[in-house]
């Protein structure tokens, strides 16, 4: 997508011009989400795979946005995005 824009061959008194319009393909889910189960007090990593590299992801417990804390720690490499949950609890499932 960062590659849209116009292009422009200059040939000294003359030019020519074409715009670029790169179309975004959507990032889709290559592996999702598994559902886990842990005994308390445990450390659980739920992992998911996209379809592109570094995308941005929200990790969500309902409805409730999660940010890193000693609790949820964030991993992302590539198409790999990681939630790690430190001393689950019954609150967690």
């Amino acid at each position: 997508k960062s590659d849209s824009d116009t292009y422009t061959c200059d040939i000294g008194d003359t030019q020519s011009r074409a715009k670029l319009v790169v179309q975004e393909m959507p990032v889709l889910f290559k592996h999702e989400l598994q559902n886990e189960e842990a005994k308390e007090g445990k450390q659980v990593k739920l992992t998911c795979e996209l379809s592109k590299p570094n995308t941005p992801v929200k990790w969500m417990k309902g409805d409730t946005v999660l940010y890193a804390s000693e609790k949820y720690e964030f991993k992302q490499r590539g198409t790999v995005a990681e939630l790690i949950i430190r001393d689950v609890k019954s609150i967690d499932s």
